[in-house]
């Protein structure tokens, strides 16, 4: 089974995973094209990856040498055009028609041979590959938030899915001092499947006035867990975590115990997504 040569990896989206794919990746010594249509999402993706590396750089955890040249492998473009490598990682908007047409223009600038991996945390790998021309060359590629932290990275295998492609990725993956797990496709892959529990539980627990939030994190944090399921909502963002629940509530039938919580779906009517919004479970600065 023949590994893939990468040199190049297109990240066509520059929201916080998009950042920090990107900056996982050059890290690793790739070069990297960030791609975004939004030039203002561009400059806050740039902003953000050379905040991390200052603090890495202030941890001693790299050079201020190795700072600029891991920034200098990231080519920022809202040029579609120019996206081109032999592995592009799609991290945009949780939405299978999205994704699929932003395939469909890839693949017009890419070889026919090019890694097509989304970094979806829930849609099927099968659902998407059905829709782009090239179903074999599409894998699951899910980092976890934040990616330059988080070790684990699950590789999910589509029907069609050519297994060099997944050969190709663990060795990839393992370049970037992270953790592959092979997955075939299923409803939450492995750990959104496993982590509805953790969700669910701790907000009907609130819904049912047994408990408050805040309380359910202390007890949590304090059996174990690094992050309570309120405070680690607010960091994936309420609104990606309620689709994730809702995209696996679906897939498997709607079992009741699965079912998505109204106590999260009043928080994001009222636009409170966590972090990003400033306001989710928490207030932040």
């Amino acid at each position: 089974m023949e590994i893939r040569k990468i040199e190049t990896i297109v990240v066509c989206g520059a929201g916080t995973m998009g950042s920090g794919i990107a900056q996982v990746a050059a890290t690793a010594g790739y070069q990297v094209v960030q791609f975004d249509l939004n030039e203002a999402v561009l400059l806050a993706s740039r902003q953000r990856i050379q905040k991390n590396l200052e603090k890495s750089v202030e941890k001693g955890k790299i050079t201020r040498d190795q700072f600029q040249e891991i920034l200098n492998k990231v080519q920022f473009t809202s040029d579609l055009t120019s996206c081109k490598g032999e592995l592009i990682i799609e991290a945009i908007i949780e939405q299978k028609d999205a994704k699929i047409n932003l395939f469909n223009q890839l693949i017009e600038v890419n070889d026919s041979d090019t890694i097509l991996a989304s970094n979806t945390s829930s849609i099927s790998i099968n659902a998407i590959a059905a829709g782009i021309r090239y179903p074999s060359q599409l894998v699951g590629l899910h980092f976890f938030n934040p990616a330059p932290l988080m070790k684990l990275v699950e590789i999910i295998q589509g029907k069609a899915t050519n297994p060099a492609i997944v050969a190709s990725l663990v060795a990839l993956v393992q370049s970037m001092q992270k953790k592959p797990v092979i997955c075939k496709d299923s409803p939450g892959f492995i750990v959104n499947r496993v982590a509805r529990p953790y969700y669910l539980e701790a907000m009907y627990l609130v819904q049912s006035g047994q408990t408050h939030f805040e309380q359910a994190d202390k007890v949590l944090e304090a059996a174990g867990f690094k992050m309570g399921p309120f405070k680690l909502m607010d960091l994936i963002g309420l609104d990606i975590n309620y689709s994730v629940s809702t995209i696996v509530w679906e897939d498997l039938g709607k079992p009741e115990r699965l079912r998505p919580s109204v106590v999260q779906k009043n928080k994001i009517d009222q636009g409170q997504f966590g972090m990003k919004t400033k306001k989710g479970f928490y207030e932040y600065e």
